[in-house]
């Protein structure tokens, strides 16, 4: 997915490193709080996050560093305690700034989908993330058995 800020990219790497920044804006849908946001910013280092929402339930999912440039690029794994995919998935963060903007590109690879629709329903979960709702372009899911191009606008 792509998107772009009206901000330098030191202050949208932070948005993306920082817990006290991270936990204004990674939030589900209403009603839903972060109580564990804890990030180890280090080639190595976990991050965790839990959600829950006014009932009780919760939901989880960290991850392990893999590389670190600041204010440009983040690679890590990722996988949710109740995931809907097989193994972790690698995300990699390129932020890019011009003119006092910066574009965030964030690219997603799977192991191996089940089926094709896992694209879709990744593109959907993102659309529901607080800010990066707005301004959705494209979620790409890459694997050995299925590609999904398609963008939203």
């Amino acid at each position: 997915m792509t998107r772009v800020f009206d901000a330098p990219r030191r202050m949208v790497f932070d948005a993306f490193t920082k817990p006290e920044l991270v936990k204004q804006w990674l939030l589900g849908p209403p009603g839903w709080t972060m109580p564990v946001c804890e990030i180890d910013l280090r080639v190595g280092g976990a991050y965790r996050y839990v959600w829950r929402n006014a009932k009780g339930k919760e939901m989880g999912m960290g991850g392990i560093y893999r590389e670190i440039v600041p204010h440009e690029r983040l690679v890590c794994t990722e996988l949710f305690d109740q995931a809907w995919y097989p193994g972790e998935a690698l995300v990699t963060t390129t932020l890019v700034e011009q003119g006092g903007r910066t574009t965030l590109t964030s690219t997603m690879l799977y192991v191996s989908p089940r089926d094709p629709r896992q694209c879709s329903q990744v593109r959907h979960g993102a659309r529901g993330r607080g800010e990066l709702r707005t301004g959705l372009k494209s979620c790409w899911c890459r694997s050995n058995n299925a590609r999904s191009d398609r963008g939203d606008d």
